[in-house]
């Protein structure tokens, strides 16, 4: 008789909510394993007389879960193998084939070796988390597991579709989804967490805004995450021109008659009161050039703003930036070039143009249709001059990072970039060796090791493009995490009364630890 495995499912929660024949396989069965004994079903194994041997301990041997689902698959066919025939049942918690990688790596295995494996349908703990939320999944949904890194690297969350993200098992878990989701997602957007959904006693669900995922203590393996798709505004019902669409958008009629100024006719009002003639003698003697620093600097605010989460601070420094824009169109209309009425209609008349599927009648079927519309259109508006160069157009006062990153994602468009991720980390390695090498040598030479280390960073942008990481991003929260953790060593060092510049590092070191271990 042919070894033989049936994978069954224990369903979303209590031993109640096993299939009949489930529970019939699980009685009858000859070696039983589970992947996990952490389940609510297990509780009622005993009194039927299911005898069993769990994988948990693979779990805190291994050190990740692709290993963990590796060792649990090769310990199944291994034991199928050695039973020389009957039936060895594998039991997973909820549905066999719904986020079940272990079940996936046995069915590959055992297809390999001429197995026999028969896979037997169970309640899903989705239906019980559709149940929960009242979710129709007919109306598009994507299910994707939490613990799978390689799906993160690779793709970016579409905010048009909901999602259920499985496996949101603890707070780090929720943390780094929460970082892919905000890829894609506002952070202020609203998700709901349910644990152990369909479990009476146990069952809870909790909406809270994006940002705070990662801060329920209540996260366990039983643990997902639904988000919903963020609403889109209806598309209008006539595909008007452009200039009609601005009329209806600004307030004006059709017959030119106009409903309403512009809201910004106040703040251009003060702007040119200040740069008048009893104005303010600093704002009178500004330019183009002289204001450049400062609408860098106000960017860069911004940016802090919505890192810090802070809506208040955001709402400041959003207005900030609109006013280097108006102080530049008042410049500008003082040479009688353009004025702000002018910015604004440019703008809008251009995202009008640049979006048919929204004002007119063009389909598309995803963003990758949407940027290839936004490049056509662009090549044919008046002021678009044809490039030299594909790097032609790349702003050179960009920072550094984000400028790498920009020339680069150019390169790659015409087949000029690595094959894989992998490619493109030896080279890192490859550049920090090159680094190593210059500041060993005897008297190495300032151009030298600026263009080493040049090298290097160009090559760890690549890795950062490859893996969808905005660097200059990545870096400035990295520096976040430093100043942040610095400040609490230097408020401790004060607490003991000690000095910085007295301390050991070993001392400045255990309370960097601890900042650690505090976050």
């Amino acid at each position: 008789m042919a070894a033989k495995i049936v994978v069954v499912g224990l369903g979303p929660g209590g031993f109640d909510l096993l299939t009949v024949g489930t529970l019939e396989r699980l009685k009858r069965a000859g070696r039983c394993f589970l992947r996990t004994a952490v389940h609510p079903a297990v509780e009622g194994f005993k009194e039927h007389g299911i005898a069993y041997t769990s994988f948990d301990s693979f779990y805190e041997e291994a050190p990740d879960f692709d290993t963990v689902y590796r060792r649990i698959a090769d310990a199944v066919i291994g034991a199928a193998i050695k039973t020389g025939g009957g039936e060895l049942v594998y039991a997973v918690p909820g549905h066999p084939t719904v986020a079940e990688e272990s079940v996936r790596l046995i069915l590959r295995a055992a297809g390999q070796r001429g197995i026999a494996v028969e896979v037997v349908g169970a309640v899903s703990f989705l239906d019980a988390v559709f149940a929960a939320l009242h979710l129709d999944p007919v109306r598009g949904l994507q299910i994707m597991d939490g613990l799978d890194e390689d799906y993160r690297r690779k793709t970016v969350p579409n905010s048009a579709m909901g999602y259920v993200v499985t496996q949101v098992y603890n707070r780090l878990a929720a943390s780094e989804v929460k970082l892919w989701l905000m890829q894609g997602f506002p952070d202020e957007h609203p998700v709901t967490v349910v644990r152990a959904a369909g479990v009476p006693g146990l069952e809870r669900v909790a909406g809270i805004p994006l940002y705070e995922l990662d801060h329920l203590d209540w996260l366990d393996h039983l643990s997902s995450v639904y988000v919903p798709p963020v609403e889109v505004p209806a598309e209008p019902t006539g595909a008007g021109s452009a200039a009609g669409e601005l009329d209806e958008l600004s307030g004006a009629s059709g017959d030119g008659e106009e409903r309403g100024g512009y809201p910004l006719d106040p703040l251009v009002t003060v702007m040119q009161r200040l740069r008048g003639g009893q104005g303010c003698p600093w704002d009178r003697q500004q330019t183009h050039q002289t204001l450049k620093p400062y609408l860098i600097e106000e960017g860069y605010e911004v940016l802090e703003a919505i890192d810090e989460k802070s809506m208040d601070k955001l709402c400041e420094e959003l207005g900030d930036v609109l006013l280097q824009v108006v102080f530049h169109a008042q410049l500008a209309a003082e040479a009688a070039a353009f004025d702000m009425n002018d910015v604004v209609r440019t703008i809008t008349e251009k995202m009008i143009r640049r979006h048919p599927h929204v004002f007119g009648e063009t389909r598309v079927k995803g963003v990758s249709d949407v940027l290839r519309n936004w490049d056509e259109i662009k090549k044919g508006e008046h002021n678009h001059r044809e490039r030299e160069s594909i790097l032609d157009g790349i702003p050179r006062d960009l920072p550094a990072l984000l400028l790498a990153q920009k020339i680069q994602g150019r390169a790659a468009k015409v087949g000029f970039d690595w094959d894989n991720i992998d490619d493109a980390a030896q080279k890192v390695w490859e550049e920090a060796q090159e680094l190593q090498e210059a500041y060993h040598r005897p008297e190495p030479g300032r151009e030298d090791l600026e263009n080493e280390l040049g090298d290097l960073l160009f090559a760890v942008v690549n890795v950062a493009r490859f893996l969808h990481v905005d660097a200059e991003v990545a870096l400035r929260r990295t520096i976040a995490k430093f100043r942040r953790r610095f400040r609490f060593i230097e408020a401790e060092a004060e607490k003991q009364g000690l000095v910085l510049n007295r301390m050991t590092l070993a001392e400045m070191d255990a309370l960097w630890e601890k900042a650690k271990s505090l976050e």
